[in-house]
């Protein structure tokens, strides 16, 4: 009887994960459905939707984060604006592209808007030490304009 020494497709994937991504693609091109790993396939086919889901939520977090920064934290604003705006443009990018790539995530960031507005409230209150109170309770624009180029200043201030 003779002993295998490569290790199995379904033990692959917690011995070498990068060999076990690149053998399942391979077994997929190749029509070889039946070797498929599909329990840790699906697994990590899951956990990359998740990982897409929290990617957005991040950024707009973070784009309300400064769009609030920017609005709220006058003592601060002609010292940071330029960053603040530069981080505005970052992250309003990197959801287009992201919305863009993943179009189906657009109800979803619909979905979470009220929430990632009161995180980006305290996150705000938190960096800034100002009250949570100077941050609006009720959003400061609706999403689309805060995707957009809309700003929480005037023109004048810029």
């Amino acid at each position: 009887m003779k002993i295998s020494t490569q290790p199995t497709t379904q033990t692959l994937y917690d011995q070498d994960y990068y060999l076990w991504l690149r053998t399942t693609i391979n077994q997929l091109r190749t029509g070889k459905f039946s070797e498929v790993d599909l329990e840790n396939l699906l697994e990590e086919l899951e956990t990359m939707g998740k990982s897409e889901k929290r990617a957005i939520e991040s950024l707009l977090t973070k784009l309300l984060v400064h769009l609030l920064k920017l609005k709220c934290w006058d003592s601060e604003r002609e010292r940071n604006q330029g960053h603040w705006l530069g981080e505005i443009r970052t992250f309003r990018r990197q959801i287009t592209k992201s919305l863009k790539d993943s179009p189906s995530l657009k109800p979803y960031i619909l979905e979470i808007f009220d929430e990632c507005y009161q995180d980006a409230r305290k996150e705000a209150s938190d960096r800034s030490q100002l009250p949570i109170d100077i941050f609006p309770l009720i959003p400061i624009a609706s999403l689309e304009q805060i995707l957009d180029d809309w700003l929480p200043i005037e023109k004048k201030e810029r």
